[in-house]
């Protein structure tokens, strides 16, 4: 593996794993208790993780979010999708998950690749078993991961709402950090020429615009819809003048 490059939030990026990580073992669908030894249960009577093992899995994921194709799905973009998380919590059925799902959503990521989110979700899926995270909720992080192709979480999915919130809350930012978003994203895509590139983002910004809601948590919807709105439109505007 090559060296992890430094990035001022990585420690702090490792003890909020370690936390997601333990609480993912300790309670929710699967009652806690021992479980058998495996490749990440090196944790005091084998009943899980220990710290050892904990920062493995945490600096592969940070290595991934660190990978030179991305300019946009960056650590940055981790550490926000997880703050956002982090207003949105309350909302969560399964928070472990959510945070968990925020971790492995674009662990695998090729700007020129359309199967990004399945390779993200079965890395979780191995992962995750690995760790001996209980089948159920390894699963819904999985079944999360996947959703963040389409973003559009059914009635109910609280889980699914808090997710794609977080993960499409940079469409709300300050119009400065959101002219530095659309600039990422286009160096993302810097393999593909200008004028195609206009158009694939129009119509996606087309497509954004014509839903009834952007978000779908109620904070989300009160605190990130207008000025989303606004940043899109005014994308758009610039797009099509160019």
């Amino acid at each position: 593996m090559a060296p992890l490059p430094a990035h001022p939030a990585h420690d702090d990026l490792r003890a909020r794993w370690r936390a997601t990580l333990l609480a993912a073992l300790g309670d929710g669908p699967e009652a806690p208790g021992p479980r058998a030894a495996g490749p990440g249960a090196t944790g005091p009577q084998g009943n899980g993780p220990g710290p050892t093992a904990l920062d493995r899995y945490a600096d592969d994921l940070l290595g991934r979010w660190a990978e030179p194709q991305r300019r946009y799905h960056t650590t940055d973009h981790l550490v926000a999708v997880l703050d956002r998380i982090d207003e949105l919590q309350e909302y969560a059925a399964d928070l472990a998950a959510v945070r968990l799902a925020a971790w492995f959503h674009d662990a695998v990521y090729l700007p020129d690749r359309s199967e990004n989110e399945e390779r993200s979700a079965r890395l979780a899926q191995r992962a995750l078993t690995e760790l001996g995270v209980g089948e159920a909720r390894t699963a819904e992080v999985a079944r999360l991961v996947r959703l963040t192709v389409t973003h559009d979480p059914a009635e109910g999915d609280a889980d699914g709402q808090v997710l794609c919130d977080a993960d499409l809350a940079v469409l709300a930012a300050a119009p400065d950090a959101y002219a530095a978003y659309a600039a990422a994203v286009r160096e993302e895509y810097g393999f593909v020429p200008e004028e195609l590139f206009r158009d694939g983002r129009a119509a996606v910004l087309r497509g954004l615009l014509a839903l009834p809601h952007l978000y779908r948590t109620p904070y989300g919807r009160e605190h990130w819809e207008a000025p989303a709105r606004h940043n899109l439109t005014v994308e758009l505007e610039l797009l099509s003048a160019s």
